[in-house]
């Protein structure tokens, strides 16, 4: 068992060796484009994108999920463009999600073949589900984005009224329910590249097909660790995210994961919950009536 993880967290670690040199390649060719033609913000994140990536990731550690949350932040401020949202969840959470794989996958007993069949398949979805998103025009990842938030606030409401299923005590998967819980896994991985978690998705499909939710941790830390530096390879290929939000999600999610990992023992997660459930409809309702709103601007005939 500690073979198989240990070599689980060799190749997570050449996955993430070629998301930072992807991301340098990426930072420099942006760098030279705002230094012929300067638009917008340059230079290191600001103290509320930093902080934005702290507390999203502290929060996510503890297994409440970045995504929403994030888009739901982005989205009332105006940090980021709608149709940037995506990239730069992908981009700018992923060093955290990694940080949390490491550990988690290292501590937390869970069965190997059960481990390396939904990591893989989550993978597949993001690299199919990205390449698609990443060249959707603005109006459809802002009703995609917004139906996605609103899933993900229906599961928070379901699971703070306890009617999702608590699990069983299994460490494994075998048969039709190892089947199953691949195919499941890889669409969670696609629709990350919405911006919907795949952390409260991921534990509630575990739980119904009778795992220990315990055992949900590194399936589905490592299912993002793996699945987010090859989604947002291709983000950034298509500078389809904004750097300096980036940047601060990654400044200030790494040491939020390793505080929320090592000294944080206990939150009332619950009340967490539900104030994410408030602002994530709010968010999710704001996003889909922008795509509303651009749906009405039909191009005026222009004058003889």
């Amino acid at each position: 068992m500690l073979g198989a993880k240990a070599a689980i967290l060799a190749v997570l670690g050449f996955f993430l060796v070629g998301y930072a040199l992807a991301w340098i390649q990426g930072i420099r060719q942006l760098r030279g484009r705002q230094a012929e033609n300067p638009t917008g913000p340059s230079g290191w994140p600001s103290l509320l994108e930093t902080g934005i990536g702290f507390v999203t990731n502290f929060f996510d550690t503890l297994g409440i999920g970045s995504y929403a949350p994030t888009t739901s932040i982005y989205k009332l401020s105006k940090l980021v463009p709608d149709e940037q949202i995506p990239g730069t969840l992908n981009v700018g959470h992923t060093p955290a999600t990694v940080t949390q794989a490491f550990i988690f996958i290292a501590v937390v007993e869970v069965e190997t073949t059960t481990l390396i069949a939904l990591i893989t398949a989550a993978v597949l979805g993001a690299w199919l589900g990205a390449g698609i998103v990443a060249a959707w025009p603005r109006r459809k990842i802002q009703v995609g984005m917004g139906l996605a938030l609103l899933v993900a606030a229906t599961i928070f409401l379901l699971t703070n009224l306890r009617l999702l299923p608590g699990g069983g005590d299994t460490l494994g998967l075998t048969g039709f329910r190892l089947a199953v819980g691949v195919l499941g896994n890889f669409f969670l991985g696609a629709l990350m590249t919405l911006g919907i978690g795949l952390y409260a998705p991921c534990m509630i499909l575990l739980s119904l097909l009778g795992m220990n939710p315990i055992t949900a941790f590194p399936i589905m830390m490592g299912s993002c660790a793996f699945l987010m530096p090859v989604a947002s390879i291709r983000f950034i290929r298509k500078q389809r995210y904004c750097l300096r939000p980036a940047l601060g999600l990654t400044l200030g999610g790494v040491p939020a994961v390793l505080i929320a990992a090592f000294i944080v023992k206990a939150l009332p997660l619950t009340v967490v919950r539900w104030l994410v459930v408030v602002v994530v409809v709010y968010a999710a309702t704001a996003m889909l009536r922008s795509a509303a709103r651009e749906s009405l601007l039909v191009p005026q005939p222009s004058e003889p």
